[in-house]
């Protein structure tokens, strides 16, 4: 039987530039498949509680019984869920979509107690390096993985940071927003120590809470799904202060923070507010970070497109772009396979042409280090 990498690797001469890059992509196990990478001490519970029958649904889509949230092309012909197939995600993301890399993006599932949510991220990376990220799925090298780590338990999070820190293969370090204290607390210093170390940015994407409820706003749980779509932008809002005003890049210079799905356009009023904080020099017993902060966010805090919020009025889009700056700040995401999926030639053309190159890969290639050429795909759909 011809398999998939036969019929498609290109000679091995042929390269072709990155123009896409996909930070924003949900691979799923398949049925059963992740419980053998769990510790033997935790998967007896972890089995019984039946937590990996998909990915989590958090918010509400057109047709909520028939595709749980996702695209229902992405569910493969066996029954699996949605973006539990390497091949398929390869022929709809790769070749049918154009995207050049997808940085996969596991959602970490919150356990009951941190160590259970420990467990869990240390079974998602021995998960994904062996069903993702192996040469017999990866054959093609455009999958690069995330280290999922529990930030719940700093030091066994930045254990874990250390151990996959040297794989080429790891290219951020995925944690949650929900837990408290905020980020700039030094509890976390140890994670932010690793992360710099092997030189990998920490990113962070939309995650359930405590109990595996709706994501935990600043002012506690939220009621409806709905809310939830519009209020969890308010989340990584704090955050950024937080890494900002309590100096976490004052510590770590050179640590690197992607926000991945909490939205963009209101950093340009928190940069506005942060910015007249720091200029009227509030005399008080706390220190004040060493730069205005709006220098911290271009120079250290990353966005992903998707969701991208655009109003009736495009042009109110483009100037808002304009404003803040978004080709320092944005980096392309597709959400797939979620039905939220936002496509690349779609994305593009709500971008400014000027800008388009930076966003959808430029950015992407400098802050994770990737290669800027790949062997060519056969059939590959090309983007604008």
């Amino acid at each position: 039987m011809t398999t998939i990498s036969e019929r498609s690797t290109p000679p091995p001469t042929a390269l072709t530039p990155v123009r896409v890059v996909d930070n924003d992509v949900h691979p799923t196990p398949r049925l059963g498949e992740f419980d053998q990478f769990l510790a033997p001490a935790f998967r007896e519970l972890y089995t019984t509680r039946n937590q990996l029958a998909g990915n989590p649904i958090y918010y509400d889509p057109p047709d909520y019984n028939r595709s749980q949230a996702m695209r229902t092309d992405a569910f493969p012909d066996d029954g699996n869920c949605a973006g539990s197939d390497p091949g398929l995600l390869f022929e709809q993301l790769i070749r049918g979509a154009g995207s050049d890399i997808a940085i996969l993006a596991p959602l970490i599932t919150v356990g009951h107690t941190e160590q259970e949510t420990q467990y869990i991220c240390e079974g998602l990376n021995r998960w994904l390096e062996a069903c993702w990220l192996h040469d017999s799925t990866n054959w093609h090298g455009r999958y690069k993985g995330s280290i999922s780590a529990a930030v719940d338990d700093p030091i066994a999070a930045a254990t874990e940071i250390e151990r996959w820190g040297d794989d080429p293969r790891m290219v951020q370090v995925l944690i949650n927003a929900e837990p408290k204290p905020a980020w700039g607390h030094p509890r976390y210093d140890a994670v932010w120590q690793a992360a710099v170390n092997h030189g990998l940015p920490v990113a962070c994407h939309l995650n359930r809470g405590q109990h595996h409820d709706l994501p935990m706003s600043p002012v506690g749980f939220m009621t409806y799904n709905h809310d939830m779509m519009v209020g969890y932008s308010m989340l990584a809002a704090n955050q950024v202060v937080s890494l900002i005003f309590d100096g976490v890049f004052d510590r770590f210079p050179t640590l690197q923070i992607v926000l991945i799905e909490h939205g963009f356009n209101w950093i340009l009023p928190l940069l506005w507010r942060m910015d007249a904080a720091f200029d009227m020099n509030f005399k008080g017993p706390e220190p004040l970070p060493r730069r205005r902060p709006s220098e911290y966010v271009y120079d250290n805090i990353w966005f992903t497109t998707q969701p991208l919020d655009y109003p009736d009025d495009k042009i109110e889009l483009a100037n808002a772009l304009e404003w803040m700056g978004a080709d320092r700040l944005l980096m392309y995401s597709s959400d797939y396979p979620h039905w939220t999926f936002d496509d690349p030639q779609w994305l593009a053309k709500h971008l400014p042409a000027r800008w388009r190159e930076q966003i959808m890969a430029t950015n992407a290639l400098n802050v994770f280090r990737l290669p800027k050429h790949l062997p060519a795909i056969a059939n590959q759909r090309r983007p604008i």
